[in-house]
């Protein structure tokens, strides 16, 4: 019984067909590549001899020929590497299809709904913000104006200046939060993706940037706006972060899946060799406020973030060996 090519292209996840008795007849290529084994190893094998432990697989088995309803378990394990991993079978005409999902799957897609949540949050905060307090902030940015063109005395006169200033500092950063804040469905245009890294790119000294494109490339369907903030950020970060060699890489990813997308998903990378996050921090980087740097607003990421989500992506973060990586995931056209 071959895979039917829907199903093995539609979710970018390992699936295995079963014959009644459990032994594998096909594996799509995300299947091979995870049990380290070409189809002709894999079939013909039965599903015990690659998951564990026996008694959870003979109850999956049992279970999937007396009723013929899809079941999940969580509590297996790959027996040649002792990864542990999820299945989950649903019965076709004369078999099982197997979906297997492997724990670091599970948990990166738990983390960035984690993510989500808190994003939506600080959204919601931003909105409050925007009405409660910059309304207030402009009467008192008007009351230093206005005192400020009074005559008075020199230390008077000092004392309105650092008034104005803190006012105008506030509402910076005010400002900046509020770019967290929700929007109005924002317009797509199409964007040539390596024209906007080149163009934020700008030659800097002591700094060596590598290109990896893939020129097959279309454009992508995107803010220009929004997405060149989340670009800028992630370059001025890598420079902030002292380094000395930064590369982007661009290419199609297949076997990411997006919740709100069903087409081709577009993989930029940006790596720098500079100081690395702190491994206790990488988890909460994304938050408002989160930072590594000893100077910094702490939103530059945050609003990565956001951006991402306004363009039903994902961003996530490779912070090892002396080496930081920030991974874009969006899809090529807005479904």
């Amino acid at each position: 019984m071959p895979l039917d090519a829907a199903i093995a292209t539609a979710i970018p996840l390992p699936i295995m067909s079963l014959n009644g008795e459990g032994h594998i007849t096909s594996a799509n290529i995300e299947a091979q590549s995870e049990l380290n084994l070409c189809e002709a190893a894999l079939t013909g094998q039965h599903i015990g001899h690659l998951f564990a432990p026996e008694s959870e697989i003979n109850a999956i088995m049992q279970h999937m020929q007396q009723t013929r309803q899809p079941l999940s378990d969580h509590g297996l394990y790959l027996r040649a590497s002792g990864e542990p991993c999820a299945l989950h079978l649903g019965a076709m005409s004369d078999g099982y299809v197997v979906v297997m999902v492997p724990e670091a799957n599970r948990q990166e897609h738990e983390l960035h709904a984690k993510r989500q949540e808190m994003a939506e949050a600080v959204a919601r905060i931003a909105l409050e913000m925007a009405h409660e307090v910059k309304n207030p902030l402009a009467a008192l940015s008007g009351a230093a104006q206005w005192l400020g063109e009074q005559d008075m005395l020199e230390e008077q006169q000092e004392a309105v200046r650092m008034m104005r200033d803190e006012v105008n500092r506030i509402r910076q950063r005010i400002d900046d939060f509020l770019q967290l804040g929700p929007r109005a469905a924002i317009g797509m245009d199409k964007v040539n993706i390596h024209e906007m890294i080149d163009d934020v790119c700008q030659s800097a000294e002591g700094i060596t940037v590598q290109r990896v494109y893939d020129p097959s490339l279309p454009d992508v369907q995107a803010h220009p706006g929004r997405l060149r903030q989340a670009i800028e950020n992630l370059w001025r970060n890598a420079l902030e972060a002292g380094a000395t060699h930064i590369e982007w890489q661009t290419r199609i990813n297949p076997t990411i899946h997006l919740p709100d997308s069903k087409g081709a998903i577009l993989e930029i990378r940006i790596a720098n060799d500079g100081a690395t996050i702190p491994k206790d921090l990488q988890q909460q980087i994304f938050e408002p406020y989160v930072t590594g740097k000893d100077r910094g607003s702490g939103l530059g990421l945050a609003l990565v973030q956001r951006i991402m989500q306004e363009h039903k992506g994902q961003v996530s973060l490779q912070a090892d060996s002396g080496r930081t990586t920030v991974v874009l995931h969006l899809p090529l056209g807005q479904s």
